[in-house]
């Protein structure tokens, strides 16, 4: 039954009852944090956060008032990037929201791309897994190149961090298309925050930034075990999870700020103007052995750098070792570097003589720029089997789950930092 329906069918005094019964502090919907580092709780969202969050944001991207959007949208509603924020700027600015069957992995991505080669957005959001499969698609694919950039105002990823080659890349086929650069937008914020909370306004965005707090949001950060904790408070933030008053109020800190877990630094201590960047998850993070802090965001991050194209994610392993270690999930582009036949099995591919060879100098590069021992890559392995988004391993944003895949992998990883695992990789010197 429709909703139009019931309403058409209900006595219009229950109608008018029910809307004014409806105010700023009624819930609208609950929508499950993504577990990425703790177990899903259920984030409840009033119609004012979602009111509130939808003018944060046009204020804060004024291409959305200039014209009516119109989205291309894979991203699913039963998380806040695709339920709230894009959902709800095309409700909020009259725009139009056509849904993309598609999706950023292997079996699914050429859906997305034969939807933009037939549809031009004028705003498109992605996670960077997506953006890295559209961004080598456009170096050879004419059509989708002049569609996807006809009329498009502004890129947007989220979810995880976006390469710089890829961020590169992407730029590169857009001055070569139109003459001119695309602005990317990205920023941080989660299910708790409705979900847009800091965005970046300068031009000169690198991978990594985030820019200012939306207006009406106030940030806070705070000292937390040798990092610098970003926390909010503001009309877009939750008053706390669904019947988990234990889980709220661990999460608010004595002044009202929600603690939200991530760690920022300035991306010039000497201009604030220019606002923060991303130092990772404060809960992913962990000890080594000799109590040294590993920063697993940065470090994912210099990997995925350092590995391009030819790495998908990583996730970090050594956990109370003497040692850092790495798990690499690949592209599909490792298989041309391989040179092998296309029907060669993946594990084939990755303990070929030319990988083998790509990923040492790799190892020797990462090994090279370490600092400590808290930075330096001292095993690596390809993993020919995908993170599992049944098992929890990857998002249904396509973020890859650190604590899951540690879980599930953990005998691979004990194996590997304790030399027994093949094809491990180690650096040979610490130089290129």
């Amino acid at each position: 039954t429709s909703l139009a329906s019931l309403l058409a069918t209900a006595p219009t005094a229950q109608v008018d009852a029910a809307m004014q019964a409806t105010g700023p502090d009624t819930i609208s919907k609950f929508l499950f944090t993504s577990g990425s580092t703790k177990m899903p709780k259920a984030v409840v969202n009033t119609h004012r956060m979602w009111c509130a969050n939808q003018q944060q944001m046009r204020q804060s991207m004024p291409v959305l008032a200039e014209e009516p959007p119109v989205l291309v949208d894979w991203l699913p509603w039963n998380h806040t990037f695709g339920g709230n924020h894009n959902v709800g700027l095309t409700l909020y600015n009259g725009g139009t929201l056509y849904i993309d069957d598609g999706k950023p992995t292997p079996a699914l991505m050429g859906e997305t791309l034969r939807n933009l080669r037939e549809v031009a957005p004028t705003l498109y959001f992605n996670v960077p897994t997506g953006f890295e499969a559209i961004a080598n698609a456009m170096k050879t694919d004419d059509v989708l190149r002049k569609n996807l950039l006809s009329r498009v105002k502004m890129f947007f990823y989220s979810g995880a961090a976006l390469a710089q080659p890829v961020w590169d890349a992407l730029h590169e086929t857009q001055e070569r298309e139109i003459g001119e650069r695309i602005v990317m937008g990205t920023g941080l914020g989660m299910t708790e925050s409705s979900p847009f909370a800091v965005f970046v306004t300068n031009p000169n965005v690198k991978a990594g930034h985030l820019g200012v707090p939306t207006p009406g949001l106030e940030l806070k950060l705070v000292p937390v075990d040798g990092k610098t904790e970003v926390r909010y408070k503001g009309p877009n933030i939750t008053p706390g999870y669904w019947r988990n008053d234990e889980a709220t109020r661990e999460s608010f800190d004595e002044e009202g700020f929600f603690s939200t877990g991530d760690a920022v630094l300035w991306i010039d201590e000497n201009d604030p103007h220019l606002g923060l960047r991303f130092d990772g998850r404060i809960a992913e993070d962990f000890k080594l052995a000799t109590g040294t802090f590993v920063s697993v965001g940065p470090l994912r991050a210099k990997i995925i750098a350092a590995g391009a194209p030819y790495v998908q994610d990583a996730v970090i392993t050594g956990i109370n070792l003497n040692e850092v270690g790495a798990l690499i999930f690949p592209t599909p582009a490792v298989r041309k570097l391989a040179g092998l036949p296309a029907d060669t099995p993946l594990q084939q591919v990755l303990e070929s003589e030319a990988v083998q060879a790509h990923f040492q100098q790799v190892a020797n590069t990462l090994a090279a720029g370490a600092t400590g021992s808290s930075s330096r890559v001292a095993r690596l392995h390809l993993m020919a089997a995908p993170p599992s988004i049944d098992r929890g391993e990857v998002t249904d944003k396509g973020s890859i789950n650190q604590r899951a895949v540690l879980k599930h992998r953990a005998a691979l990883a004990d194996a590997m930092h304790g030399g027994t695992l093949p094809f491990t990789i180690q650096p040979q010197q610490d130089k290129p």
